[in-house]
């Protein structure tokens, strides 16, 4: 027989595009249309279907950017159309191929009922099925028309990311406002044929199938009468029934569909806009859940959930019901999908206490799994923290982006720092948007790297960012792949479902160790330093906070605990740890936003703070210092409060070659005539920490333009030009042993104060840049003399080790990377530390030298970046920044330096000193979090962890009479099977693992 494959597919897509999908809505007639324009913000429901709209009509254009419109629209079903389906189209001036990037809207009823999402795929709102005819048809629309900033050609600079500077030039023209005749039978036809085709593509073109499918598809095209669409589609519809009902091969891969609408927290569009988003689109859920008895929708983010609550009551009786029926269901246990790898280690635990709480105190549902499908990597304390949440899997896709390297699994089990381990997938489909195209479906089965071993996948489907979720079209599309020959089978089920299932196929699943780097998307360690800084200092304010309002709790009987305050404040700085908020790649509108929230956020903070603090002092005029580290302090015990003591002096001289030398018996430190750290020597160990014949605190600036995604990457290639900056405007003695250095590059200036503390072996660095760079990237550079082959970075609950060579590709793709508070690299006996007070980004090298054969480790912190989109003002203006360097440093002073650089001391006066609340007796042992119970009853919660690395023996006394203890999970609750350590005298003793986590709650005696 002649190969006449490619006749066929070619008459196939012809026939569908112009005959049969135009044939779904046979007869139509136009609906009137009338609109009011809300001024300024989005207004509340009942306003804006009582306003009083003005004609307009079909090709007229509306909505200035980041505007709401009302549309009212009305007509009358024909009578003719008496018996059949009808259906209102709504087409607000879409562009099919972006959904969920631009006008979007929210169809009611006249009584405030909300009907559903209108967005690009999903433009039909059902009126009668069927219908009597003469119905009278009123509809009104909240349509938002959300500028398109991420455009065919991505990535230009727009002023439309802030509607502060977006104008008022209306964005959209309305298409089409029709009632019509609904024909399922086409339609039907439609995903057949489209089903039938997409397979056929990607079957062998030698495969007996694939042809079975031809002959198929030709002959149902020739059944149908190109001039009588509607009344032959049944007859072609009957030609494909044989090819749709041959069951797939019993070794065919197994997908679970679990219906899905990735909405961003903020990203292109702001917070606010966001609540809108998440409910329009449960809007489309629920509707599509009454019509769809297999259909399952889950959802994450616990915020998203509450903002439906809180702003659309009316959207959140539906979504109840449909949770209650077991269908729309609550998955991932976390506030927000946050960045995993800058959050520190309470604010990473909270995300899932208020995530897990929400669902738990709404519907009675636990998550056992954390879903983060678009998370710019996972930073390697997080397995812990998922288990000590009480939750046992992970699901993610993001890693599949990686530039350089393929990630050997899609289903494996993820070891953190101190050997938990998380049984993990990556949906092999790819895409956290699956539309059940056959090209996906055929790419999870023949991407899918655990073959012969595991069977089951998991495809999140629907589209997302507000397109609307899941579709009528896909839930068709997977109902004919349930079981059909030369395809992946396809059943809607639960994440929990089909955790059970891949979990129960293999037993025995490889382990990663370590982070989960995704090789793209590093500058999110460095883009928006407000926002990343805002977010640090809260996340110290919250510890601060909580410590002392719990001590001034229980020592004072007139100050309350804030238990409502925190808790509101808690969330708050959480959303803003969301993937496109703290990693700095939203629009102008989320960090002008997001950097007064954070100003709020510490004057709130700072109050409870004072509060507690003058609570606990009492009357008198002594100078106490509160000390909030986990450490002792200048003599004042961590978490309490006396007179400091800080032995030794520091002077400053000056440098015979110009410059000055500061000097305080433990370090001494000579800075050149240009304001360069020449040497620190270590005095102490008799040791020089400078590289021979290298500068540090060096002042670099690179070029800095990626391929894509300004905002998110720096490409390797930016280290191939720099610019050091050496030059000095001023360089000048300064107050106690410092010297102050100024310096001017391009259209910016660079301000750094250099100080060596009495008593102090570090020298620390204050840096103030005015910054006016386009795409440029400001590094501060450190060649250290020290031989180390991997240094440590802090993370959540410990500290993690990276390699400073790049002996394969998955090293050499690590040339950005996280920390927390320090970095740290050691030999034998010396080592150290970097310390900084509020940035993420950096990246460290090695080179070996010519002259002594001996090794210099470079160290670079990343200051600061200038994309110019989405924020084409990203980082303008004058920005704060705090390090020091430690010589000398073991692991356990680069956690205490780590600690003191983020938590300066408070002083106020008072009449007595103040005792810690809870005191551990070995440094290893870090307390991260004292604080009263959550559920009010005055229980003293202490989440404490091994930090060093090593095994540990500590005890732990309580500053007030325990009653008794309980080890529990991040949630309070006592863990099943654990055996509480022995309380004797207000003091218990445990022993910890390397990087344990441990959380006791004590009730007050």
């Amino acid at each position: 027989m002649h190969d006449d494959r490619t006749l066929v597919e070619a008459r196939l897509k012809r026939v569908l595009d112009e005959r049969i999908r135009p044939a779904v809505y046979p007869a139509s007639v136009p609906l009137d249309v009338a609109v009011w324009n809300a001024p300024g913000e989005p207004v509340p429901v009942a306003e804006g279907l009582a306003a009083e709209p003005t004609a307009t009509a079909v090709g007229e254009k509306w909505g200035a950017p980041w505007g709401t419109s009302w549309f009212r629209v009305t007509g009358t079903v024909p009578k003719e159309w008496a018996g059949k389906t009808v259906e209102a189209i709504l087409d607000l001036g879409f562009d099919e191929n972006m959904p969920g990037f631009q006008c979007e809207g929210l169809v009611y009823r006249p009584d405030g009922t909300p009907v559903k999402g209108l967005n690009p795929r999903n433009q039909w709102v059902r009126v009668a099925a069927p219908a009597e005819g003469g119905e009278e048809v009123r509809l009104h629309v909240e349509a938002a028309s959300n500028p398109v900033i991420l455009d065919y050609h991505p990535f230009l600079p727009t002023q439309l990311g802030d509607k502060e500077t977006a104008g008022s030039e209306p964005q959209y023209k309305l298409e089409r406002m029709d009632l019509a005749v609904f024909d399922e039978t086409v339609w039907q036809l439609v995903i057949d044929l489209e089903v039938l085709g997409e397979l056929m593509q990607e079957l062998p073109q030698d495969s007996g199938r694939r042809y079975d499918i031809v002959r198929a598809v030709g002959r149902a095209l020739d059944a149908v009468d190109l001039q009588d669409v509607n009344g032959s589609a049944a007859a072609a519809r009957a030609q494909l029934e044989g090819v749709l009902t041959t069951p797939a091969e019993p070794s065919a891969h197994r997908i679970s569909a679990v219906g899905h609408a990735h909405i961003d927290s903020a990203w292109l569009w702001p917070l606010r806009e966001t609540v809108r988003k998440v409910a329009r689109t449960t809007s489309n859920m629920t509707a599509l859940l009454e019509d769809e008895p297999d259909f399952v929708f889950a959802m994450s983010q616990a915020q998203q959930w509450a903002w439906i609550k809180e702003h659309r009551p009316e959207v959140w009786a539906k979504v109840k019901k449909a949770v209650a029926d077991g269908r729309f269901v609550p998955t991932g246990g976390m506030w927000v999908e946050s960045d995993t790898n800058m959050p520190g280690s309470e604010a990473m635990a909270r995300q899932f206490v208020h995530g897990k709480r929400f669902f738990l105190d709404e519907f009675g549902v636990e998550n056992d799994e954390a879903w983060l499908p678009d998370t710019f990597g996972f930073a390697a304390g997080l397995p812990q923290i998922i288990k000590a949440a009480g939750s046992k899997w992970l699901l993610t896709q993001k890693i599949s982006w990686s530039q350089t390297n393929r990630f050997p699994h899609h289903t494996f089990n993820w070891e953190g720092i101190d050997g938990t381990r998380i049984f993990t997938h990556f949906p092999p489909v790819d895409t956290y948007n699956c539309s059940m195209k056959g090209s996906e479906i055929a790419h999870a089965a023949k991407n899918f790297k655990d073959k012969g071993v595991a069977r089951h996948s998991l495809a999140p489907t629907g589209w997302g960012d507000g397109g609307g979720g899941t579709t009528r079209e896909m839930i068709a599309k997977a109902g004919r792949l349930r079981d059909l020959e030369g395809s992946a089978t396809v059943e809607w089920e639960t994440p929990a479902a089909f955790f059970e299932k891949a979990e129960a196929e293999y037993p025995n699943a490889p382990v990663w160790v370590g982070e989960l780097y995704l090789e793209l998307h590093r500058a999110t360690l460095t883009s928006q330093a407000g926002t990343k800084q805002g977010n640090r200092r809260s996340e110290h304010l919250l510890r601060e906070a909580e410590l002392w309002a719990a001590t001034a709790a229980v020592r004072s009987p007139e100050f309350t605990y804030p238990y409502e305050q925190l808790d509101r404040v808690w969330k708050t700085v959480l959303v803003h740890q969301f993937h496109d908020i703290l990693p700095g790649s939203s629009i102008a509108w989320v960090h002008r936003e997001a950097r007064a929230t954070y100003a709020a956020v510490a004057q709130e903070l700072n109050g409870i703070i004072d509060k507690a603090q003058r609570a606990l002092a009492g009357e008198g005029s002594g100078a106490l210092v509160f000390n909030s580290t986990p450490h002792t302090r200048d003599g004042v015990p961590a978490g309490g409060a006396r007179a400091a003591a800080v032995d030794g002096a520091a002077a400053i001289a000056t440098r015979a070659d110009g410059g000055f030398v500061l000097d305080n018996g433990l370090l001494r430190v000579e800075i050149d005539g240009h304001g360069l750290v020449v040497s620190a020597y270590d005095l102490v160990a008799d040791r020089e920490t400078v590289a021979p014949g290298q500068v540090a605190n060096l002042p670099q600036v690179h070029a800095d333009f990626p391929n894509m995604w300004d905002a998110w990457d720096v490409d390797e290639f930016y280290r191939n030009t720099v610019t050091d900056l050496t030059e000095a405007d001023l360089v000048e003695a300064g107050d106690g042993a410092s010297v102050r250095v100024v310096r001017t590059f391009g259209g910016s200036r660079l301000t750094q104060v250099l100080t060596l503390a009495p008593g102090a072996q570090r020298l620390d660095i204050d840096t103030e840049v005015d910054w006016h760079e386009t795409e440029k990237f400001l590094k501060l550079a450190f060649p250290l003399d020290i031989h180390a082959e991997r240094y440590a970075s802090e993370t959540q609950f410990g500290h993690f080790y990276r390699a400073t060579h790049t002996n394969t590709s998955w090293e050499a793709a690590k040339f950005e990377a996280c920390n927390h508070r320090f970095v740290h690299m050691e030999e034998p006996g010396w080592g150290v530390a970097l310390v900084n007070d509020s940035t993420y980004g950096h990246d460290v090298t090695r080179t070996v030298r010519a002259e002594d054969s001996g090794t210099t480790t470079t160290v670079r912190v990343s200051l600061l970046r200038a994309p110019r989109f989405p924020d084409p003002e990203t980082d303008q203006g004058v920005h704060r920044f705090r390090h020091a360097l430690v010589p000398g440093a073991a692991i356990g002073d680069a956690v205490r330096e780590g600690y003191r650089i983020n938590l300066p001391e408070r002083r106020i006066t008072g009449g007595a000193d103040v005792a810690p609340l809870v005191t551990v007796d070995e440094d290893a042992v870090v307390v991260t979090a004292v604080k009263l119970a959550d559920d009010g009853s005055g229980d003293v919660v202490v989440r404490f962890h091994e930090s060093r690395g090593g095994r540990a023996k500590a005890t732990l006394s309580t500053g007030f009479a325990a009653g008794s203890v309980a080890v529990t999970d991040l949630l309070e609750r006592p863990l099943a099977g654990v055996t509480a350590p022995e309380l004797a005298d207000d003091a218990v003793s445990v022993t910890l693992r390397p990087f344990e986590l441990v959380t006791l709650r004590f009730t007050r005696g």
